[in-house]
């Protein structure tokens, strides 16, 4: 009996899928929950608050203070949802989260005036096919350069990986111009990755060649997915990644249990967000 197969991907699945099928199984076709850490409560966290300065504020006001204002209202709206309410952390751990996350709101600034921002959307949904799959992407801010052009912009807020990973976290942002030019009907200028941690932007520009080279490479990732599927072999590659993951305990790598995944049912399709 094979697996059920997905019928979409997006950036952070074909990155998990690169970085550990198993770990890609048990969140694309067995669907186990994930629960909120620390680390992505703070991500959602800081990429509210952004999101809140550019829609609130126009051009010319959108200053440091403003944005740790906007900060503190993302806290109510993102700490107090179902999602992340119940995380538990001490006293101490809850002040480091906090300052962490006035940090990267500080060095965002670092990076790029925001009154120069023409933003025209965030977190904008864009799906589209390529061939029989459909591709998904969430875009975390689309503007206009002083040309007119498209650019997209990507937050992250961990670690900047090294230089080797950085090549196939790149991947990602070809994802988006073809989202981009399927959607909208053009291909954006530049696509940059801004690392708050950091603070570094990484920046590229999208051509013909690149968005080739996406579909040839999402095809062959895909083929991996549908043989894995069919013979439900979705081999771990362990690493550091490891002590982060949140499937350890059916993962027989780090001696969990494999059989304690419940079965998972055929969908007709899988959402899925960068």
């Amino acid at each position: 009996m094979s697996l059920p197969l997905p019928t979409s991907l997006s950036p952070s699945k074909v990155s998990t899928f690169t970085e550990c099928a198993l770990a890609f199984r048990f969140s694309a076709i067995d669907h186990l929950p994930e629960p909120a850490s620390p680390a992505t409560a703070k991500g959602t966290l800081v990429h509210r608050a952004l999101e809140r300065l550019f829609w609130h504020e126009p051009q010319g006001q959108r200053t440091l203070g403003v944005a740790l204002q906007h900060l503190e209202a993302a806290k109510i709206e993102v700490l107090e949802d179902d999602e992340h309410r119940d995380l538990e952390m001490s006293d101490d751990e809850w002040a480091e989260f906090h300052a962490e996350a006035e940090v990267l709101v500080r060095q965002y600034f670092e990076l790029e005036d925001p009154n120069s921002v023409n933003m025209i959307g965030t977190e904008l949904r864009l799906e589209a096919n390529l061939g029989g799959l459909r591709l998904r992407g969430i875009i975390d801010r689309l503007e206009l350069d002083e040309d007119g052009e498209l650019v997209v912009t990507d937050y992250k807020t961990g670690r900047a990986p090294g230089e080797f990973n950085e090549q196939r976290r790149l991947m990602g942002i070809h994802f988006y111009a073809f989202l981009c030019e399927q959607v909208l009907g053009r291909r954006p200028a530049r696509i940059q990755l801004l690392h708050l941690r950091e603070p570094v932007a990484i920046t590229a520009v999208p051509s013909e060649q690149s968005i080739k080279a996406l579909g040839t490479k999402t095809r062959a990732i895909w083929t991996a997915v549908e043989r894995a599927c069919l013979t439900e072999s979705f081999k771990p590659k362990p690493s550091r990644l490891c002590d982060y993951c949140s499937f350890r305990a059916f993962c027989p790598a780090v001696g969990g249990d494999l059989s304690l995944v419940p079965r998972a049912e055929a969908e007709a399709e899988l959402v899925v967000a960068v």
